[in-house]
């Protein structure tokens, strides 16, 4: 099985539950960089009173948190951008020395892309949203693509989308999005309903490695697992392998059992020479850890891809 033999689960898992905020219901589909001599994170916590909401997180390992009990606020470039209620889904890039984080904001007009940037995780200060509504997911490439920035997106619609495509787009700064590219969508098995980016793209020689959630629906709902892809590094619309068989899929009981259950949600990822640590969330309930080789986990996407 894919999921014995590209990723190993860690023993210790889930690394983050409800216990970790106190206020919290469940705190899962979070992000995680390296920072200084530790980790910081983003991470989603659903409150008891079922608001969604973003805190901030430290880690000396990428496997202890404190994560911080009052929720992350904003400086607002703009006075007409809104403070939406629910918050969630943050993903996380850096390029120099500057973070840029995305989320996705609830809103009565469908869900919605936020961006901002910090440099300490203790300042963040938003931006003009990138795109219009109904959209998702949302991840910012590691570096230029030629001389723009870049993401990966998933239009939606106001509900829980049952349907689903990714799209790439640039920007010369940040604020003016274009150009947008269609680069793959929902095909067979266990991605037939809807795809959707995961952490940042990481640069390798072989492409751009991307982690990806797929999603398809069976009697007992939405069931989410990880894909991969390999991208084009010039033209990262053009994809060069996708993965036909999933990378990691909900298998053990905290994946199996929580609030949305049957759910492995892909959202940031640590490279470390040629270790790959995956954070995820787990059926909408807490956050686990999944260790892979990048050189063997592009080789799995090469020989277990879809027919070119």
């Amino acid at each position: 099985m894919a999921n014995e033999t590209v990723f190993k689960r860690y023993v210790g898992n889930p690394i983050v539950t409800a216990k970790a905020v106190p206020r919290a219901n469940s705190i899962h589909n979070s992000a995680v960089v390296k920072y200084g001599k530790g980790y910081a994170g983003i991470f989603r916590v659903d409150e008891i009173d079922l608001r969604f909401r973003l805190h901030v997180g430290w880690s000396k390992d990428g496997l202890h948190w404190d994560i911080n009990p009052k929720e992350l606020t904003m400086r607002k470039t703009k006075p007409y951008l809104v403070d939406e209620d629910l918050m969630y889904d943050p993903r996380l890039t850096r390029i120099g020395d500057t973070f840029y984080f995305t989320w996705c904001n609830h809103s009565a007009y469908g869900p919605y892309i936020g961006l901002a940037t910090t440099r300490d995780f203790k300042t963040f200060t938003r931006l003009d949203n990138p795109l219009a509504p109904s959209n998702r997911n949302c991840v910012i490439f590691p570096r230029k693509i030629k001389g723009k920035f870049a993401m990966l997106h998933r239009p939606s619609d106001r509900g829980h989308t049952p349907f689903g495509d990714m799209y790439y787009a640039t920007s010369p700064d940040l604020t003016h999005w274009g150009t947008h590219h269609f680069v793959f969508g929902p095909r067979g098995g266990w991605q037939s309903t809807k795809i959707g980016p995961g952490p940042a793209p990481i640069e390798t020689k072989a492409g751009w490695l991307l982690i990806y959630h797929g999603v398809w629906t069976s009697c007992n709902g939405y069931l989410y697992y990880a894909g991969g892809a390999l991208l084009d590094l010039d033209e990262p619309w053009k994809v060069l392998y996708r993965t036909k068989d999933y990378l990691l899929g909900p298998s053990e009981p905290y994946e199996r059992v929580g609030d949305v259950p049957n759910v492995v949600f892909p959202s940031s990822a640590i490279v470390e020479g040629d270790r790959l640590r995956l954070y995820y969330g787990c059926a909408d309930t807490c956050i686990s850890v999944a260790d892979a080789k990048v050189s063997e986990l592009v080789a799995f996407i090469k020989t277990h891809s879809f027919p070119r």
